[in-house]
């Protein structure tokens, strides 16, 4: 099993059940470097004194708050430590509550709760009495001299830690605004669409296709031996098209048309199938 992140215990009532944590989530990334275009040299980050004007070895790197124009305390490893020991050491559930009571918009990062050493069989417990109650426990737990506001949440045989954002942190929703008003016609037609493409959530369906496209586009530019250049725009051939206004009606005909075809072709091989198998 790879590194924990964070060792402590679950709390709820009078119960703890200790457990360690996992990243549960990677994020495909190219790596790409900062360089300078005249020769290619790689940029990279310096620590800079803004009075002298000298570089910053890390040894000499403290963590400071302002807590007025240009006057500072500093704060330890020991400081951050030892603000709250209780909350760093612990997932201390508040409440149980539906996972639908809980916007989207607060979801954050998930991990993987793995029990400690001799600790299955109370870790079995409270996963089972989530499943079984369909609720997810809403905690507060501190790792990276940060306080987090969570969910732990049943998936399979593990628990799964889900960070939320908290509500100072979640900006008021914009102001839009609507061309005209949608006729029931339109949103009838709307709805059938909606309906004719419904199905399961599949994630393994989805692919990070700009990425693989991006990748390509490195090989191709290796191949042509363009290592040393910079585009600064699409070939012409392979800019996207520009939004166009469009008749919403007839878009969503053109739709429901494109899905009635391709839902006939799927029957066509079934009902071809049955007449061979009746020859």
């Amino acid at each position: 099993m790879p590194r924990a992140l964070w060792r402590g215990a679950i709390s709820f009532g009078l119960v703890y059940v200790p457990v360690e944590l996992h990243t549960a989530a990677r994020e495909n990334t190219l790596p790409l470097h900062m360089l300078d275009s005249r020769d290619f040299a790689p940029v990279g980050y310096t620590r800079i004194n803004k009075r002298t004007g000298k570089e910053v070895d890390w040894n000499h790197v403290v963590k400071g708050y302002e807590y007025k124009k240009g006057d500072f305390v500093a704060l330890t490893d020991a400081d951050f430590k030892h603000a709250n020991v209780k909350a760093s050491e612990t997932i201390a559930i508040d409440t149980f509550c539906d996972a639908g009571e809980i916007p989207t918009i607060y979801y954050d990062k998930p991990y993987y709760l793995a029990p400690s050493k001799g600790a299955g069989k109370v870790y079995s417990l409270l996963r089972q009495a989530l499943e079984a109650t369909g609720k997810v426990a809403v905690a507060t737990f501190v790792m990276h001299q940060r306080e987090h506001l969570c969910i732990v949440a049943p998936r399979g045989q593990v628990l799964v830690l889900q960070t939320l954002r908290f509500s100072d942190e979640v900006l008021a929703a914009i102001d839009v605004e609507t061309d005209g008003k949608v006729t029931s016609a339109e949103l009838s037609m709307a709805k059938s669409l909606v309906n004719s493409m419904e199905g399961k959530f599949s994630p393994a369906r989805f692919k990070d296709t700009y990425r693989a496209d991006l990748k390509r586009r490195v090989q191709e530019k290796i191949k042509r031996k363009e290592t040393h250049s910079l585009d600064s725009e699409m070939p012409e051939s392979e800019q996207r098209p520009k939004a166009q206004v469009i008749d919403l009606m007839e878009a969503l005909k053109a739709s429901l048309g494109k899905k009635s075809g391709a839902a006939a072709r799927r029957v066509a091989p079934k009902k071809a199938a049955k007449s061979r198998k009746r020859a």
